[in-house]
């Protein structure tokens, strides 16, 4: 039902640099760049992910209570994909664990404030 996410960014070149690493870990290769968007698959028919400028040339915002949740392939790579998100310069907003039973998570906010979640269901 959803064919792509996609999050704004103030600034390219600096959210390639934190998306790239993070999205490798979760299998996501990247599939274009253009003067306003990157854009990563994490395969065919599958949902595709994106950063970019924002159309209105508006300052880029985050909402508050909005978040972007990515299914994750084990525990190991949500902890490793939320550690490289901190150690970018993402900020943590609920470290790596168990939510309810059977599904670890972990929650980070990028360089322009957007929240994503990594879950992985057991």
């Amino acid at each position: 039902m959803i064919s792509n996410i996609i999050l704004g960014t103030d600034n390219l070149e600096r959210a390639e640099k934190f998306y790239d690493p993070i999205l490798e870990i979760l299998g996501a290769k990247k599939s274009r760049t253009t003067e306003r968007a990157i854009v990563w698959s994490f395969g065919e028919d599958k949902t595709g992910f994106a950063v970019s400028l924002p159309y209105d040339s508006k300052p880029v915002t985050s909402g508050n209570g909005i978040m972007v949740g990515l299914t994750v392939s084990s525990n190991e790579k949500v902890k490793a994909a939320y550690d490289k998100a901190l150690e970018l310069g993402g900020c943590c907003e609920g470290e790596p664990g168990e939510r309810i039973p059977g599904v670890f998570a972990a929650y980070f906010r990028d360089l322009n404030g957007n929240k994503l979640g990594l879950f992985f269901k057991n």
